[in-house]
């Protein structure tokens, strides 16, 4: 048996008075992760907290809850993660406290806007001007491990040089250019590694926090060591 407080950072709205409020879960699957208990909290009708007071179902996103689209991040017991990906059973203490990700405009409750992810790649144009033939056979370990990427922004909660307002795109920039540096030929990295070097490359610090909340797991220092020998240092 699992009893855990589910702590939820409450908020209508951008500007609103934010409060915490707590509900009371229990469950029996030991595999249950935070999007469970909230999906359960929510099928309640009527939803009540630990005081007995009526609540507004708790407003969270979430799509595949199989860790592969990264719609669900938040910030559980202080740090960044998918909803999905985090076992109730492996968080310590009755309390479990469930925060938006800081680092973006808030929505409401659980939901942030990420838009500014999506816009900074569109601002350094990363796509392909042409189409690109590989050849036949050719397999290239990197480009599938910056496939994984999720665009779920935990990355950049953690970030010490990231900002939504700035101009450095952090990790979420760096790997889908990472995939394409390592699969186009050498006109089209010309072009990316210009825009690899002021959005990614001159703002990053090392810090590496990135590589212990992404969700994907995925290998960020690879990544960007081969990046920068390809973008910056021309190997």
């Amino acid at each position: 048996m699992i009893e855990k407080l589910i702590d939820v950072l409450r908020c209508a709205g951008p500007g609103a008075r934010q409060w915490h409020q707590t509900f009371l879960y229990t469950t029996d699957d030991d595999g249950a992760t935070v999007a469970t208990a909230l999906r359960e909290l929510n099928e309640r009708s009527p939803l009540f907290d630990v005081d007995g007071v009526e609540a507004e179902p708790i407003r969270w996103e979430c799509s595949c809850l199989q860790r592969k689209c990264g719609s669900c991040a938040m910030v559980v017991n202080g740090m960044p993660g998918a909803a999905c990906d985090v076992r109730l059973s492996s968080l310590r203490g009755k309390r479990v406290t469930l925060e938006p990700l800081r680092k973006f405009p808030l929505v409401a409750d659980l939901v942030v806007d990420r838009q500014v992810v999506y816009d900074r790649l569109r601002d350094m144009e990363v796509w392909l001007e042409r189409e690109v033939e590989l050849p036949k056979g050719r397999r290239n370990a990197d480009a599938y491990e910056a496939s994984r990427c999720l665009q779920c922004g935990c990355c950049l909660e953690v970030c010490p040089n990231f900002a939504a307002s700035g101009d450095f795109g952090g990790m979420a920039a760096m790997v889908p250019v990472a995939r394409l540096l390592a699969e186009t030929d050498a006109d089209e990295r010309r072009r990316l590694a210009a825009s690899y070097r002021s959005a990614v490359f001159s703002g990053c610090g090392k810090s590496l926090a990135c590589r212990d909340v992404c969700p994907a797991k995925i290998d960020l220092a690879h990544l960007m060591s081969r990046s920068n020998a390809a973008a910056v240092w021309g190997r």
